[in-house]
């Protein structure tokens, strides 16, 4: 992380306080609230619980899908509190980018002893 990407680098440093200060362990409810509380501190721009359309063959699906935070209009934030992330998480995050217009996704693990958190570019295709 550094100067050219300074919105994902304020996220996870907003991510990082809020694991210094709860440790892991906590359901992620917990530290979803945590967060949103910490965005707002740093005056990080975020909206929660954004709803994502889901077409397939040209026709909305009628189901819930969304992402945890979608902050400064093009990142989308999505929240685990697990042992270790798996591939499952990682392909979530992935398709969260897909059916949005943000061009970053980060996935953002608050289960072990040191957060940790993965970064995805939107691709083109």
């Amino acid at each position: 992380m550094d100067d050219r990407d300074p919105e994902t680098y304020a996220i996870i440093g907003a991510a990082m306080e809020v694991h210094r200060t709860l440790g892991n362990g906590y359901p992620e409810g917990v530290y979803l609230e945590a967060l949103a509380l910490e965005f707002g501190e740093r005056d990080i721009p975020c909206a929660r619980d954004v709803a994502l359309p889901v077409r397939y063959k040209g026709r909305d699906l009628n189901c819930d899908y969304g992402a945890d935070f979608i902050c400064y209009e093009n990142v989308i934030v999505e929240l685990r509190s697990v042992a270790d992330l798996a591939k499952h998480e990682k392909a979530q995050t992935i398709h969260y980018l897909k059916a949005s217009d943000a061009s970053v996704g980060l996935l953002l693990n608050f289960g072990q002893t040191t957060l940790q958190y993965r970064r995805f570019i939107r691709s083109s295709d």
